[in-house]
């Protein structure tokens, strides 16, 4: 993979990751306004959510939710009660560390197979024995690039893991704060489409489309 390359794969997976954040956001707004009633009181109404002290003493604090989730990713989606988001935190941050510890073990075989069958380097074995699956007698060059594919995957990878566990911690900050949210039946919005006239000269009337909003 030549730099290039290697900067546009990076771009696109970025990109990627970004989305998935965004996704997570915009699912953490849609369960806010869901109807959850072990979220917010029956008769909880808009003063008591402007109350700091009321959402204080009904809804966890999204600092904390946060920190929660630094420390340990999932506990801040527990407090939120969201257990089910859970396995997804650890499958993706699980799934990425493994196959970043695979990729680390087979760039450290290449690195030892490349320093190894030089010519140009002693042969101390530096970095360990050569791996028995790598040939002796493997093109050199060839040996040099897989070893750099391997690493350039490997930081990649890496930045995903990083990505993956601020997404976390992120997720659970943004639905703690959207908790506080009022969805009692105390607020409503109402949009009323009716035909009318509307009037182009003193002669005559065009018909249109009336809009209306009632909060």
């Amino acid at each position: 993979m030549t730099l290039k390359e290697y900067s546009v794969f990076l771009t696109r997976s970025i990109s990627i990751a970004l989305l998935a954040g965004v996704l997570f956001t915009v699912e953490g707004i849609s369960q806010a306004f869901s109807s959850e009633q072990n979220f917010v009181p029956q008769n909880y109404s808009l003063k008591q959510a402007f109350n700091s002290d009321s959402v204080k003493t009904q809804f966890p604090d999204p600092k904390r939710v946060l920190r929660q989730s630094l420390i340990i990713p999932g506990w801040g989606q527990v407090t939120n009660k969201q257990i089910w988001k859970v396995p997804i935190v650890y499958g993706l941050i699980g799934g990425l560390t493994y196959y970043s510890i695979d990729l680390n073990n087979r760039y450290k075989d290449y690195r030892a197979a490349y320093y190894n069958l030089n010519p140009n380097t002693p042969n101390d074995n530096r970095f360990g024995p050569t791996p028995g699956y790598i040939s002796p007698d493997a093109n050199l060059e060839s040996i040099r690039q897989v070893r750099d594919n391997l690493r350039n995957r490997r930081d990649l990878f890496f930045v995903f893991i990083g990505l993956s566990y601020a997404l976390n911690a992120i997720d659970a900050y943004v639905f703690a704060h959207l908790r506080s949210f009022d969805v009692s039946d105390d607020l409503s919005m109402r949009i009323d489409m009716k035909p009318t006239l509307l009037a182009v000269n003193n002669y005559s009337a065009a018909p249109s489309v009336s809009f209306s909003i009632k909060f």
